[in-house]
């Protein structure tokens, strides 16, 4: 049958736009360059607290270095040739050159952040001096600096308490530190005037605290970096999770969109088949009943054909009122608005069902006395849409039942609520309650509710059903007061 062609529906997109994938792009780079820079910080701030170190040690080196060359020049002067002149040999284990050696070397390293002056003897490779009695006569540690100072070249080198972490370069905090500079001590030969290397000088000076600044700047530097990339990563973060929930949005939206078009493509197609069939229906439903009660009203009808006959009438009136409510769901409804008063109307609706709800003792209860609710509406189809709603609402109830009407206003809406003590509807049809052609009665067109929506939202209001099985169902219902 052509005229139950359908077109094919327009099916939603549900593609990933293109902006998510962007923005997921920038989730993914957001966090590899947050684990690139935590990696490229680390020897970041090894290079900068390594040249520190270094700076340091060259600043202390140097300075060593100068000092030990003013102690060379100085011992020489104000110990060896006194000594020499003197004595005729330089013996330190004498108690008045080891007292004229300590004099000099204290007068010369006072005011200096030096802790210990040893001074070896090369050629028994023993401490001939110190300024710490105990070392008095302690074997020489053959180390590098000591090796090169033999042979006439100053060195410096950091001795710590502790090792740095994991063999990464990171130092500890706390512990001491160091610094040890070996200088040769020159002397001159008085009958050739040649120079040569006598001994060797060791300057210790503590530079724990200078040490432990720079090794607390490491950490310094590596915590603001994590810090501040951090700051930036999570930003970044919140301005992604964002956008994205923006995209989730406007897909949303599209998807509600293109959901509507289809149902308004299926509806369109749908409302002209219907107007087409029901057309064709009506009049030939119309001489069938007409001709029933005919039939029916005639002097020689039997009993039972009497009875066939008004079957036939009423079974007539119900398909030709669901053909009308066919058409009245095909054909736009569009409201011709006009000053009317809504307490009129819900009034109307009740009288109307009242010899019905007295018979079953349904209690109606409502808050329209006194009040003048005016709006502009299409008299005619509220009266039609709430009708529907409160026959639905009288026949949910049971036996001594309940039914409320309440209308609250706003300056720019009336709110009618429609709340019936009947069995209520179960979950999985609340959703499905307004789609076309669904009911749960056993003769019912399933359009009821359908006709009621267009007709609430042609006169730009809304409809809303909260129901649960078991405890009622409450209709609201939201209504501008100047119409569309």
């Amino acid at each position: 049958m052509a005229i139950l062609s359908i077109s094919k529906p327009l099916m939603p997109d549900y593609r990933v736009p293109r902006g998510e994938g962007k923005f997921r792009l920038v989730k993914f780079f957001a966090w590899a360059s947050f684990i690139v820079i935590v990696i490229l910080t680390f020897p970041f701030s090894m290079v900068i607290s390594q040249q520190a170190k270094e700076t340091l040690l060259m600043s202390y080196e140097n300075s060593a270095k100068l000092l030990g060359n003013n102690l060379n020049h100085q011992v020489f002067q104000n110990f060896v040739i006194p000594a020499i002149n003197r004595y005729g040999i330089i013996k330190l284990s004498d108690a008045e050159q080891s007292e004229l050696m300590d004099r000099v070397v204290r007068n010369t390293t006072h005011g200096f952040n030096v802790d210990v002056v040893n001074v070896y003897d090369i050629a028994k490779g023993l401490v001939a001096y110190s300024t710490d009695s105990k070392l008095f006569g302690v074997k020489a540690l053959e180390s590098e600096g000591y090796k090169k100072a033999m042979v006439g070249e100053s060195s410096s080198s950091i001795t710590s308490s502790r090792y740095d972490l994991w063999g990464l370069g990171i130092d500890l905090l706390g512990g001491e530190r160091k610094i040890r500079t070996y200088v040769p001590f020159r002397g001159i030969d008085p009958y050739t005037w040649q120079g040569y290397v006598g001994g060797v000088f060791e300057l210790i000076q503590d530079i724990s605290e200078e040490y432990q600044a720079i090794v607390k700047l490491q950490y310094l530097i590596f915590g603001l970096t994590i810090l501040i990339m951090g700051i930036i990563f999570v930003a970044l973060l919140l301005i992604v999770h964002k956008a994205e929930k923006m995209i989730d949005e406007r897909s949303k939206a599209q998807r509600d969109l293109e959901a509507q078009l289809h149902q308004a493509e299926r509806l369109a197609t749908l409302g002209e088949m219907v107007a087409s069939v029901s057309h064709e229906i009506k009049n030939p439903l119309g001489i069938i009943r007409s001709t029933a009660e005919l039939l029916g009203g005639m002097q020689n009808t039997t009993d039972a054909q009497r009875q066939l006959s008004s079957v036939i009438t009423e079974e007539s009136t119900r398909l030709n009122r669901i053909v009308t409510e066919f058409l009245d769901f095909a054909r736009p409804q569009i409201p011709n608005l006009g000053r009317c008063d809504l307490k009129d109307i819900l009034e109307k609706n009740l009288l109307l069902l009242r010899p019905e709800l007295e018979k079953r003792e349904v209690t109606v209860r409502h808050n329209l006395n006194g009040r003048s609710l005016t709006l502009m509406a299409d008299h005619g189809l509220l009266y039609r849409a709430f009708l529907n709603i409160l026959i639905n609402a009288s026949q949910a109830v049971s036996q001594g039942g309940r039914i409320d009407v309440t209308v609250l206003e706003s300056s720019q809406n009336y709110f009618v609520e429609i709340e019936d003590s009947g069995s209520g509807i179960d979950p999985e049809n609340v959703d499905r309650i307004f789609n076309p052609f669904f009911t749960t009665k056993e003769k019912g067109s399933g359009l009821g509710l359908a006709i009621v929506k267009k007709i609430i939202e042609g006169h730009g209001g809304s409809i809303h059903i909260e129901s649960a099985a078991g405890k009622g169902t409450k209709v609201k219902i939201s209504l501008p007061l100047q119409g569309t």
